[in-house]
């Protein structure tokens, strides 16, 4: 017997995850454009926060990743835990670096905040839910290995358990 699908509707707009909770980082209102983020560069332009040139007439607005790291505020945490990741911490985090710098370049605002080693595992901590639910992706197309993404029902939070 046949798994029952879902036709695809064309325009149907399924989101990546579940709108959940309220997201103090998130921008309240559209800002001035151009406006740029002191503390990385960040510009405000077209609706949204990308790297380019910084215009001189542009005001200064720290822009939500920057806020989130300096308040050590995650949206997204990835723990990452076995035998095998133990052992192959070094390849583990080049790949999650490399990920990382091709997601940063088209979305300024996914970054990784930290990558920690505690008590035999490696806990990763992301400025978006997307980067983090990307990474773990990333390692398990990678590596194999099982990937278990938990989202938090009351905020804007991502935790994703990949073990091998």
């Amino acid at each position: 017997m046949k798994p029952q699908t879902r036709p695809f509707k064309a325009g149907s707009q399924e989101k990546l995850f579940p709108e959940r909770g309220h997201d103090a980082y998130k921008l309240q209102h559209k800002l001035r454009e151009p406006t740029v983020c002191p503390t990385c560069g960040a510009v405000y332009q077209e609706g949204r926060w990308q790297w380019g040139p910084r215009p001189s007439d542009a005001d200064e607005v720290v822009c939500p990743a920057c806020h989130r790291i300096a308040d050590r505020e995650p949206a997204g945490f990835v723990f990452i835990e076995g035998e095998f990741a133990t052992q192959h911490r070094d390849e583990l985090v080049h790949l999650l670096r490399h990920h990382e710098e091709h997601a940063r370049a088209e979305h300024a605002m996914e970054r990784i905040i930290a990558i920690k080693g505690e008590s035999g595992k490696t806990i990763v901590t992301t400025t978006g839910v997307h980067l983090a639910r990307d990474l773990g992706s990333a390692l398990k197309a990678a590596f194999q290995g099982m990937l278990e993404l938990k989202y938090s029902k009351d905020e804007n939070l991502l935790r994703a358990y990949w073990r091998r």
